[in-house]
């Protein structure tokens, strides 16, 4: 197999073989904790602009099948893994993760020591790399040079608004970088889905009255996604309103509060996460390298309904006097556990209770 080296911006250069597309590319090096759902990780648009280290030590044993997409493509730029499966084996597959991923485009490095290369992100930080085929002083100048994108919103976001009609309750979602499951959790409900650009106005979104707003998932950091701010204030104001991930963060700052780049995010389906109101804890599904600053939430109207156990991170979000909240998790599961589903079932009673209100007060 051919050589390719994976080249890390403070300098640590990972050896392996190549597999996938014959590219270089540039990318921030991020990890997934994940043990399954490579090929929903792989698709989700929340990664454009990422190069994955999954640390799982074997990917591609299940190959890729018809239905894990959350997107038609790659999201990610690459993926680095400990031992790539050349013999997969599963009913559902279609190919093996390296066939697809020469056929898509994306690069792969296998034989890398995930473990260290973990570590490394862990005590360092995320950071930019390089996979190539050769090292050399370029290399390194081009790492040194690079500047990450700031329209990756754009880039994930549709650009024409769609439906999935039917008779149930009728939800606006803007799209940031939607997963298909948010779409799949939905239309199990029988929700009747609008789904609107990432730069659609409040006035074309409540021209088309809906019963609710959702903000979907996405890339980058929410500060660039900042033209969605005046919209979701609006919005607020008039209909049930719930963010999920980017649009957790973006609700987040469309009420006053502060974000931050975390160390190296929280990427995985593992993560505990203590709903404060129920007094339960549930096991989720992440995917986000920026975070909502606890310390910014005074004076807001916002208060924290949940937080993640191991470093408190803020992962649900209340607003006083308003039927709008937000979670920093994933409760579409997909990949990973399915304890939160119920959060799509609270939006959907938020809404219900909120039409029976109106219709009182008629």
């Amino acid at each position: 197999m051919k050589k390719r080296y994976l080249v890390l911006e403070n300098g640590s250069v990972y050896e392996g073989e190549a597999f996938g597309a014959d590219t270089s590319i540039i990318a921030e090096l991020v990890f997934n904790t994940g043990m399954s759902g490579y090929q929903e990780s792989i698709t989700d648009l929340s990664y454009r602009g990422e190069m994955i280290v999954f640390t799982y030590p074997l990917i591609g044993n299940y190959g890729i099948n018809r239905d894990d997409f959350e997107s038609l493509r790659p999201a990610a730029s690459a993926i680095v893994v400990h031992e790539i499966a050349r013999r997969p084996s599963n009913w559902r597959k279609m190919m093996s993760l390296p066939e697809w991923a020469e056929r898509t485009g994306m690069p792969g490095i296998t034989g890398v020591d995930t473990r260290s290369l973990t570590k490394e992100l862990r005590d360092n930080g995320v950071m930019k790399a390089s996979l190539v085929d050769q090292v050399t002083d370029e290399v390194f100048a081009e790492l040194a040079d690079f500047k990450p994108s700031t329209d990756l919103v754009a880039r994930a976001t549709t650009k024409t608004q769609y439906q999935n009609p039917t008779d149930g309750i009728s939800i606006a979602l803007i799209d940031f970088g939607l997963k298909n499951s948010i779409l799949r959790s939905l239309a199990k409900r029988g929700v009747n889905v609008m789904v609107f650009p990432a730069t659609v106005s409040a006035e074309t979104v409540l021209a088309a009255n809906p019963d609710g707003i959702l903000l979907s998932n996405g890339p980058g950091n929410p500060e660039d996604a900042s033209y969605a701010i005046p919209t979701i204030k609006t919005l607020q104001e008039t209909l049930p309103l719930m963010g999920i991930c980017l649009g957790h963060q973006l609700f987040a700052l469309a009420n006053g509060a502060k974000t931050f780049k975390m160390k190296f995010g929280h990427r995985g389906f593992n993560h505990a996460v203590r709903n404060l109101s129920r007094e339960r804890l549930d096991f989720t599904s992440q995917n986000h390298g920026y975070a909502v600053e606890r310390e910014s939430l005074a004076n807001t109207g916002l208060s924290v309904t949940h937080e993640e156990i191991n470093d408190l991170t803020v992962e649900g979000l209340a607003l006083e006097g308003h039927n709008a909240f937000s979670v920093q998790f994933h409760p579409d599961a997909a990949p990973g556990p399915h304890d939160a589903e119920y959060i799509f079932d609270d939006f959907l009673n938020m809404i219900v209770q909120s039409q029976k209100e109106t219709a009182q007060h008629a």
